[in-house]
């Protein structure tokens, strides 16, 4: 039996530290489901919910923020619980940034449902898929400590990047073709931002599962993405 080195109040203010993130997590991934299907369904509902959500994961950050420094403070931990009660405070900063990513999609989708339908929304969904693929293995590495898991996931924001660029480069080649709806075009790019940047926050969510259990920093590394 492993004797534990620090009280176990620190283990409970770890343990509340770590549910915050995970309800904070929850709320985001809702929120990023929200704006999305309010896009995909032209549902001006659901887009209002995924904005509504904003203020309670804001808040969510600064309880973490608090929590984070109070557990520092008191218990001035050493090594591996350091970098658990480091990473949480991270992660819910990334977390923050996922969810205003949501709330600027809702917006933008929104505009776009007020006109009809563009064909190239279909570009995004590959970009959802692929964000929301990331996002969640990520957030697994993170809960179950998994260094392979978060080391695997930061190859492949590359992909995600590509996604960003080919739908990019066929916004554009529309906007000439097609200048009445530029506005609408204007808006899927942006969408497409939003995505190619929750991948990013992503990728800093696994990098700091990584670090949190394996003291690891992985940032920076060169990935080869799998086929």
């Amino acid at each position: 039996m492993v004797t534990k080195h620090i009280l176990g109040t620190f283990d409970e203010a770890l343990a509340s530290l770590r549910n915050n993130v995970l309800m904070m997590a929850g709320l985001t991934e809702r929120s990023l489901d929200r704006a999305m299907k309010g896009l995909f369904q032209r549902d001006d509902d659901l887009c209002a919910n995924a904005i509504a959500d904003d203020e309670e994961i804001d808040q969510l950050e600064i309880q973490i923020d608090k929590d984070g420094v109070d557990v520092l403070m008191r218990f001035q931990p050493l090594a591996s619980d350091l970098r658990r009660v480091v990473s949480a405070m991270k992660l819910s900063s990334n977390l923050e940034r996922m969810a205003d990513q949501a709330t600027n999609i809702a917006r933008r989708a929104r505009k776009l449902n007020r006109h009809p339908a563009l064909p190239e929304l279909e570009l995004i969904a590959p970009m959802h898929a692929h964000a929301m693929s990331m996002f969640k293995d990520s957030i697994d590495a993170y809960v179950r400590e998994d260094v392979q898991l978060g080391r695997a996931v930061v190859p492949r924001d590359e992909k995600l990047d590509e996604l960003n660029r080919v739908a990019s480069r066929r916004l554009i080649q529309r906007m000439a073709e097609d200048p009445d709806q530029l506005r609408g075009y204007l808006n899927l790019m942006f969408i497409a931002r939003h995505l190619e940047r929750v991948g990013d926050h992503a990728t800093n969510i696994a990098e700091d599962a990584v670090y949190a259990a394996a003291a690891e920093d992985i940032r920076h590394q060169q990935f080869v993405a799998s086929s």
